[in-house]
């Protein structure tokens, strides 16, 4: 037990540490080269802070989403050699089945156009 004490209070001490040290350590001195976008050496021709479009962030979550989705199926050559391969099947086609159901919302929602 006092293994396991002395270890926690090692770790509290080392993130209070460098929880103060990280406030402590940066320099706040922003100055207009500093805030300033870099160009290669030119002066910023526009305002670096124009408004990114949010259907890059939607088509990105959406990948993210049908892939780590996709992943659910890598176990399945494993799953057919179980005494039911027909458990496996049911599954696999539920989880296909719930996949093409989410990309025809998408779809019909208008989530993958990218004009308007």
């Amino acid at each position: 037990m006092n293994l396991v004490v002395l270890i926690l209070s090692i770790n509290v001490i080392i993130s209070l540490i460098l929880a103060i040290v990280s406030f402590w350590l940066p320099l706040m001195s922003p100055d207009y080269e500093k805030l300033s976008p870099y160009e290669c050496g030119f002066d910023p021709i526009d305002s670096a802070r124009l408004p990114f479009s949010l259907r890059f962030f939607l088509v990105a979550i959406l990948f993210l989403l049908f892939d780590l989705e996709i992943a659910l199926l890598i176990p399945l050559p494993w799953g057919d050699q179980l005494a039911s391969p027909l458990t496996t099947f049911t599954w696999a086609s539920l989880i296909l089945f719930l996949l093409t159901l989410g990309l025809v919302y998408e779809w019909v929602q208008g989530g993958l156009e990218w004009a308007e």
